[in-house]
């Protein structure tokens, strides 16, 4: 029963938003005024397949990070949100766990950013929503790769261009964070899950933390080695977002360099490549 309520729920939500109003360029004849499927499956990060079975009650046990993305794709508000997922039959996350909801205010903010890199993460740093532009500058990011901490100790090599000063600044600041979030949260369980993997896989991260390193995150300018329009110096600022523990991260260039000119080249080919 659940699941049915879920997927019909799911559907007159997904129908009641524009594209316009989800950040999305309209282009063509539509029949609906609505999402479609497709742009609420990228919107969320999540497979057109899977939206498809949600939405006809042929998936069951949708999961927390799931319903938590469609709650996000379809801009609702926090009672829209308790009801989506009790209409998963799940409880949705209170007090002593990290937040991960992003309010409308907060999405139109974003939409009227279109022409700049911007990625919004929680608490734990893990990613909860990038831009278009954003993911062009950085790549797909997919499962435990969301999470910046988890990236720097245990993932692949990124595109950002690092010295071991900078290295080492980032590694610190990240740990101290982590920490800090999990005495917020003392009750998150993918907090303490992710944080006995650090420990577990990972000399360095165990190293930092276990001898009480203590650093902050600074604005900074970065390089990023991009495959297709070469290396860009951008400015990267972190905001955070009163009383929901949010960091929102833009990129931007110095205007009239070749910086800009190439993020200004890389916005193009990334929505060519995103509507191809």
């Amino acid at each position: 029963m659940a699941t049915t309520e879920f997927g019909h729920t799911l559907r007159r939500w997904r129908d009641r938003v524009s594209p316009e109003a989800a950040g999305l360029a309209v282009g063509g004849h539509r029949r609906a005024a609505g999402l479609r499927r497709e742009e609420l499956a990228l919107l969320a990060g999540i497979s057109v397949d899977y939206v498809t079975r949600l939405e006809q009650g042929r998936a069951t046990n949708p999961s927390e990070q799931v319903v938590e993305a469609l709650g996000r794709a379809l801009r609702l508000s926090v009672a829209e949100r308790e009801h989506l997922f009790h209409a998963a039959g799940l409880v949705p996350p209170g007090q002593g766990t990290v937040p991960a909801y992003i309010t409308p205010s907060v999405q139109r903010m974003l939409d009227r950013l279109a022409g700049t890199p911007v990625a919004v993460s929680d608490a734990a740093w893990t990613l909860l929503l990038a831009n278009p532009l954003y993911v062009a500058l950085m790549g797909e990011l997919h499962g435990s790769e969301r999470n910046a901490v988890w990236r720097t100790f245990l993932g692949p090599a990124g595109r950002v261009r690092h010295t071991p000063q900078s290295q080492r600044a980032l590694e610190i600041a990240q740990v101290t964070a982590l920490r800090a979030t999990a005495g917020r949260y003392p009750a998150d369980l993918r907090v303490r899950r992710l944080i006995a993997e650090l420990r577990a896989k990972s000399d360095r991260f165990a190293e930092l933390w276990d001898g009480g390193a203590v650093g902050r995150h600074e604005a900074a300018r970065k390089t990023i080695d991009h495959p297709q329009v070469g290396a860009l110096t951008l400015d990267c600022d972190i905001l955070s977002v009163a009383g929901s523990d949010l960091r929102i991260m833009i990129y931007t260039a110095e205007p009239g360099t070749t910086d800009a000119e190439r993020l200004a080249l890389l916005a193009v080919l990334g929505t060519q490549t995103l509507t191809g």
